[in-house]
């Protein structure tokens, strides 16, 4: 079997597995294989007042950032919802980040009407340079304009690689494809914007604080909302990973109701993404109401979930998060 591409949805023309998605999760388990990540969208940020000016709108602290230091920012509207995540590292001239499928005209188009007086240039990249995430050591690819490594990035490593490299991956062995890398990323817990929340989702709710979120940074856009909540805690919904019945013959969907077992026709939550995983079976990510037991069973449908916690139902100044 070839390469198998999404037909529908955010991911729409990316590859999502190339025959063997658990042989491709099992390889990326042991240190090999690269996935092309290049449906994301790619932007710049240049001049001597980047850092500064990212700094001032976005949760993150970014005046003092290191080159080639990875980190992720994200850039809330004035209620505190998220409304887009940037996957950010300086290169010590140029900031370079990625951003969501289908995102980057909006990112690119509000961060460019910010500008001001500021010395900066944001520029749309995606047309000449794409991502590819890796396990492997970035020095066996095509020279990359500059990569990138947090701790949302998976274990791995995003490359920065002019579009015309990709060419030459073509026949590189151990590829994998969206499928591998999504249950990589749901079985870590991290949540993708957009898709794991929605136009509602602040940050206290998917355990971001003290990560993508600074928490002793100066004022930011939506600040007021992430620190009353943080102040008070109990946000009002809260970040699971859903253990899904393994007898069942589907995944469930995007955008699915759940319900406590004892309560089916009662929604407490949505599903966000889900993935069959190699070792745990089939899993999910879901925001559930913060009220719901942290050990009710849960259901989707015709299909019976347990939860793990991710996000501490009380957290707050008085509960600190359990993960960055």
């Amino acid at each position: 079997m070839g390469l198998v591409r999404a037909e529908t949805g955010v991911d729409a023309g990316a590859v999502v597995h190339c025959g063997d998605p658990a042989r491709e999760q099992r390889d990326l388990d042991a240190g090999a294989g690269w996935v092309d990540l290049s449906h994301r969208g790619v932007f710049t940020v240049a001049g001597p007042d980047r850092l500064s000016w990212l700094h001032a709108m976005t949760t993150q602290h970014l005046v003092t950032l290191a080159p080639h230091q990875g980190t992720t920012a994200l850039l809330l509207d004035a209620q505190g919802h998220i409304d887009h995540a940037l996957f950010l590292v300086d290169d010590g001239e140029v900031l370079w980040g990625h951003t969501e499928p289908g995102r980057v005209g909006d990112l690119v188009g509000f961060l460019d009407r910010m500008r001001f007086l500021s010395r900066v240039e944001v520029t749309d990249r995606s047309a000449e340079v794409a991502v590819v995430w890796t396990v492997e050591d970035p020095a066996g690819f095509p020279t990359p304009l500059v990569t990138r490594r947090a701790d949302d990035s998976l274990g791995g490593t995003d490359l920065f690689l002019p579009r015309t490299a990709l060419t030459a991956l073509d026949d590189r062995p151990r590829r994998a494809g969206l499928w591998a890398y999504e249950a990589r990323r749901i079985a870590a817990g991290v949540a993708r914007i957009g898709l794991d929340t929605d136009a509602r989702t602040i940050p206290n709710e998917i355990g971001v604080l003290g990560g993508a979120v600074h928490m002793d940074k100066g004022c930011y856009t939506g600040q007021e909302t992430v620190a009353r909540v943080w102040n008070l805690g109990r946000p009002p919904r809260r970040l699971v990973r859903l253990q899904l019945d393994g007898s069942a013959d589907r995944l469930p969907g995007h955008g699915e109701e759940i319900a406590l077992r004892d309560a089916p026709e009662r929604p407490i939550g949505v599903i966000g993404s889900s993935a069959r995983h190699h070792e745990q079976g089939p899993i999910a990510l879901a925001l559930v109401k913060r009220t719901v037991p942290v050990d009710a069973p849960l259901v989707v449908g015709d299909v019976a979930a347990g939860q793990e916690v991710l996000v501490d139902p009380e957290v707050g100044l008085h509960v600190r998060p359990g993960r960055s």
